[in-house]
């Protein structure tokens, strides 16, 4: 008779207020085998609250090589296990996405339990642009890659959504004021929680205010709004005519190839187009 395989279930937790637990979550949380918690101290208290008494078994950050092989040998030997992080989603800026490989390699069935997730909370609470938006989670401390990330979201015209740890954040709202200037941010603390807060307004202001803050952080920026300096040129050179934008060239001393090169790269035609309409 053929083994069954456990499946592992992604069971979004509350972010704050444990009023926002699902019914499918206590469901799942019930019926599981074992549960592979972030911090299983904290974990235990949800589960107190719920009256859920289960095993824990501590997966994170730093076991996280060792305990996935032994979560991938439970699942294998037909266990159910759920996967929880301290607070809402697993597998987001947390190893819950290593264990998720993992048993997509080895076939295992994996079942999400959606719920309480702070980067869409805060998103959809922000007032800024929800159409398009980008994710960094926390960024890097290394000085390269972080300015190299900065870069990144100074370009970026999708609003774009952050972590942060209390004790990092004015070094971050500094580095983000230096490099967007007054790009427009809401500081999204604690959500679902008693001391809930939004500032809202540049960076500098989110600065201002920003002293001496605690609790979980999301940081929601705006998205570049500058027109592109490309599109406004091309839109200049199609209200010109040919021979108008040929001239444009000859009055700089170009000569003809040349010129007939730069008019094809700013309308964005072939070179042979463009020789046919001036031989």
């Amino acid at each position: 008779m053929e083994q069954k395989i456990g499946k592992l279930y992604v069971v979004a937790t509350p972010i704050g207020n444990l009023k926002d637990i699902t019914l499918r979550a206590i469901e799942t949380l019930k019926n599981v085998d074992l549960i592979a918690a972030e911090d299983t101290r904290h974990t235990l208290k949800l589960l107190n609250h719920l009256e859920i008494s289960k095993p824990l078994i501590s997966y994170h950050r730093h076991n996280e090589d060792i305990k996935t092989e032994q979560l991938i040998g439970e699942l294998q030997k037909g266990k159910d296990i759920a996967l929880v992080s301290d607070a809402g989603t697993p597998g987001i800026c947390d190893p819950g996405e290593v264990i998720i490989k993992e048993c997509i390699e080895n076939k295992i069935e994996i079942v999400p339990i959606p719920g309480a997730c702070a980067l869409i909370n805060a998103l959809i609470t922000s007032g800024i642009n929800t159409g398009e938006f980008t994710f960094y989670g926390f960024l890097p401390l290394n000085k390269k890659t972080r300015k190299e990330k900065l870069e990144e979201i100074k370009e970026s015209e999708k609003t774009i959504l952050l972590y942060e740890a209390p004790h990092k954040l004015i070094t971050t709202l500094k580095d983000l004021e230096e490099i967007l200037e007054d790009r427009q941010v809401v500081l999204a603390r604690e959500l679902t929680k008693i001391h809930e807060q939004w500032i809202r307004g540049t960076i500098t202001d989110i600065i201002n205010q920003a002293e001496n803050l605690k609790g979980e952080i999301v940081l929601i920026i705006e998205g570049n709004k500058k027109i592109d300096k490309k599109e406004n040129k091309k839109e200049k050179f199609q209200e010109m005519t040919l021979e108008e934008h040929y001239k444009l060239y000859e009055n700089q001393g170009m000569g003809k190839k040349e010129i007939i090169k730069k008019i094809a790269k700013d309308r964005g035609l072939s070179k042979n187009e463009i020789y046919q309409k001036f031989i």
